[in-house]
């Protein structure tokens, strides 16, 4: 793979190279034979030994695991009308996935495959991905795709829902910055992505606008080291980045145009894994920098 240093590109050349570069042909390769995955395929996440979590492998309900050799089995299966979407990992090992079906988080305990009723909140739409504070909460998106509106939870490190705030667009990625003080989250249909400065107890304040893009959709996304926002531009066949200051740097080109969601992995953190949802795999690309919370998850 072929790593272009467009992030010691100046800014006039870059915006020349974004305006040439959306005609070329992928940057990405496959990972897994396309179909491995329906086309649930979504919530990527990576734990400490460098395997990859990704839900819906061979049907939906079940969450799939690929090692880093890329073998592929399923990990476990979650309670009968389940469908998972984000994963993620805390710490101490231990995945929690959104239900977006049962209006729920579940938790699977570091070494087992049982799947624990971590939150639940009727009053949630469809929990859909989800973030990690290192002091144990969990920040949810939760959208209402039908009235293209949107919520955003916290979890408490003990489990109890709190509603941060409602009446948004379609909330669905959400990621937090290397130094956990900021929250971004993405609307969907509208297509924005909000930075909120996270206070102490939890709660948001200064909310803001860092980008809003003119069109396709928006999906998951994860920062890297430097703060960077990775973006799973869905129906455009790209993973945006976008600079901590809200400027796009640049774009990969899948092969695919439906990524719903990427996690950071390999050996140094810098290999993006990008669930497709038009090709049920993955597909993935070289990054110059490793995700962010990698060296803490592997250490």
């Amino acid at each position: 793979m072929r790593l272009t240093p467009f992030f010691n590109t100046p800014r006039a050349l870059l915006t020349a190279l974004l305006v040439l570069g959306s005609g070329c042909g992928p940057e990405s390769d496959d990972w897994l034979p396309e179909g491995a995955f329906t086309p649930g395929i979504e919530g990527p996440a990576t734990d400490a030994k460098g395997n990859i979590y990704a839900v819906n492998f061979l049907e939906d309900g079940t969450i799939g695991r690929v090692t880093p050799e890329g073998e592929a089995s399923v990990f476990l299966t979650l309670p009968k009308g389940s469908i998972g979407n984000g994963i993620q990992f805390d710490r101490a090992g231990n995945m929690f996935v959104a239900d977006y079906v049962k209006h729920r988080v579940y938790r699977v305990r570091a070494g087992s495959q049982e799947p624990e009723v971590w939150a639940e909140n009727a009053a949630m739409n469809q929990p859909n991905d989800l973030c990690v504070h290192p002091d144990g909460s969990l920040y949810l998106s939760d959208p209402n795709w039908a009235e293209s509106t949107g919520q955003l939870w916290r979890v408490s490190p003990e489990g109890e829902t709190q509603l941060l705030e409602a009446g948004m667009g379609t909330t669905n990625g959400i990621a937090l910055s290397p130094d956990a003080r900021l929250l971004y989250v993405n609307e969907s249909v509208q297509r924005n992505v909000w930075r909120y400065t996270l206070n102490p107890d939890g709660s948001l304040a200064d909310k803001a606008l860092l980008i809003r893009f003119e069109d396709f959709g928006l999906d998951g996304m994860r920062c890297d080291v430097k703060g960077n926002l990775y973006l799973a531009r869905y129906d455009k066949g790209v993973v945006a980045v976008v600079s901590p200051e809200g400027e796009l740097i640049r774009e990969y080109r899948l092969k695919g145009s439906k990524p719903s969601n990427l996690t950071f992995g390999g050996a140094d953190g810098k290999t993006c894994y990008v669930t497709m949802a038009d090709r049920g795999c993955f597909e993935r690309f070289l990054a110059p920098y490793p995700g962010s919370g990698f060296s803490e998850l592997t250490k």
